[in-house]
């Protein structure tokens, strides 16, 4: 494994020496002293350094060191300003001014409203392929402007309220109008580009003139380690002071032997029933469905002490949550009746899993004895787990499913609608889009909230994602890092590197 550091990498004695040499010291020398060293799964030869390409936490990390969005989410999943110093929207939400704070790019010119307009255009720009494309695509560039150096005018294709989850979407950093190379990439965030061996190392230096003030560090590097073990020998052996994503299992065995970051809310875990097809077509089915999950024993077995039970709803806690539902309990004796009624008992349930995320397989496995228990059969099939994403969105009737961390909007207007692009569970009601155009149009805050509660009521009684439990996102850290926040991950203070002190 030359691109990567496989364990072997990390124990052995001739390549760990190596390695060493490589990354420096961590030691710290006070505030601002040292480098960090964080070891993350990546993807070899193909990771890049565009900040409008990233899609693994590796680079969603990176990306975040080197630059900035517009606005980022809090711990509730809502926007919060960063580039952005304010935002103001028109009386009938078609229209949102936006002025920027003073911040610089690391070559010293200011950012500027032209930068954010290039930036956009460029993620809008169908050739590119970018992940942001359609969170911003209901901007449009022709009606938006510059109206000066740091105030951005944006036309919308219709009205908007919910437009700052666009400002904070996966993705939307901000570069200089003007970078075509991003192999030596140029951003306005708290590290600076300093050397870059593809598949194995990025290193960053502290930017000095970050708006929100210099890092705490001297200098960060992205180590890659694609095996759990590898993370956890690297941070265990001294080489890394940061091990991103170890399970709970892992974070049993090591506990007194590192520090365990949990952050609450990173990963919705779920299956999703497609309502469009037999036999979850039928709604006395898919409530069965709900009523025989045994949510606490799936969380219990499959990530103890790392997650807390869901109610058939996405972002617990998140802003526009509708936690005044009550908590659904499993009943039995009722789901075997809902299966009688039905028309469905001893009906096989063919259950689609893959290795494609940590747990599936594990959680699968358990929610086959309890689907077994309400005198259905149940059949699990493995799929692919290299093409398992795209698979389910069109093949099956019952799949594992998960999510990360994203405002409850965002995962409507993405999985939910009639016409959204990553609907895993076929859901297309009229009525409820309307809901959705109600909640995003309207200009008060209480009718916004009332009709995200009503849509959310609606999937709980009648839709197809059975979410059953939120697993803690899980970070090691070494004894002598400080400052490691337990932010959902991909959140604004996740993998925030120019917060933290090494001493």
């Amino acid at each position: 494994m030359r691109n990567q550091l496989s364990r072997r990498g990390f124990l052995g004695a001739t390549a760990g020496a190596v390695l060493l040499a490589g990354c420096g010291t961590g030691a710290g020398s006070g505030p601002g002293g040292g480098r960090l060293r964080a070891a993350f799964s990546g993807g070899g030869a193909t990771e890049v350094l565009d900040p409008h390409k990233a899609n693994l936490f590796v680079e969603a990390a990176r990306s975040k060191a080197m630059f900035d969005k517009l606005a980022d989410l809090g711990d509730d999943v809502a926007p919060r300003p960063r580039l952005a110093e304010r935002w103001e929207p028109s009386e009938d939400l078609r229209t949102w001014r936006v002025s920027l704070r003073r911040a610089t790019f690391h070559d010293g010119r200011p950012v500027r409203a032209q930068d954010v307009l290039a930036s956009y255009a460029r993620i809008l720009d169908p050739k590119g392929g970018f992940r942001a494309r359609s969170s911003l695509a209901l901007i449009d560039l022709r009606a938006s402007k510059a109206v000066d150096d740091r105030t951005v005018e944006f036309g919308l294709k219709r009205p908007f309220a919910e437009f700052p989850n666009v400002l904070a979407a996966f993705g939307a950093y901000i570069v200089p109008e003007d970078l075509r190379d991003f192999s030596k990439p140029v951003g306005s965030g708290p590290f600076r580009f300093k050397s870059w061996t593809p598949g194995r190392s990025v290193v960053l230096t502290g930017y000095d003139g970050y708006w929100e003030g210099a890092p705490n560090v001297e200098e960060l590097e992205f180590l890659i380690a694609n095996e759990e073990s590898a993370r956890i020998n690297a941070l265990l052996g001294g080489q890394v002071e940061y091990a991103h994503d170890v399970s709970p299992a892992a974070a049993r065995q090591h506990r007194s032997r590192a520090r365990f970051v949990h952050s609450p809310n990173s990963n919705t875990q779920a299956f999703a029933m497609k309502v469009d097809r037999p036999p979850f077509d039928e709604r006395d089915l898919r409530e069965a469905m709900f009523l025989l999950t045994d949510r606490r024993q799936l969380v219990n077995t499959t990530m103890p002490g790392a997650g807390q039970i869901g109610n058939d709803l996405f972002g617990k806690g998140y802003l526009h949550y509708a936690a005044d539902i009550p908590q659904r309990e499993p009943d039995l004796d009722r789901a075997k009746a809902l299966i009688r009624k039905a028309g469905a008992e001893g009906a096989t349930i063919e259950l689609t899993t893959s290795q494609a995320s940590a747990g599936f397989v594990e959680a699968a496995t358990v929610f086959a004895d309890q689907i077994r228990a309400a005198g259905l059969d149940a059949k699990i099939v493995t799929g692919n787990k290299d093409t398992y994403w795209t698979d389910i969105l069109k093949k099956g009737t019952l799949v594992s499913f998960r999510s990360g961390a994203m405002p409850i909007e965002t995962h409507i207007s993405q999985r939910l609608l009639s016409d959204s692009t990553t609907n895993a569970t076929k859901w297309a009601r009229p009525e409820f889009d309307v809901l959705y155009d109600k909640a995003v149009s309207s200009t008060r805050e209480r009718d916004r909230q009332d009709a995200f509660g009503e849509m959310q009521r609606m999937l709980h009684a009648e839709g197809g994602l059975l979410v059953w439990g939120f697993a803690d996102g899980i970070v090691a850290t070494s004894e002598n890092l400080t400052g490691v926040r337990g932010a959902p991950f991909n959140t604004l203070d996740w993998a925030r590197f120019d917060k933290v002190r090494l001493g």
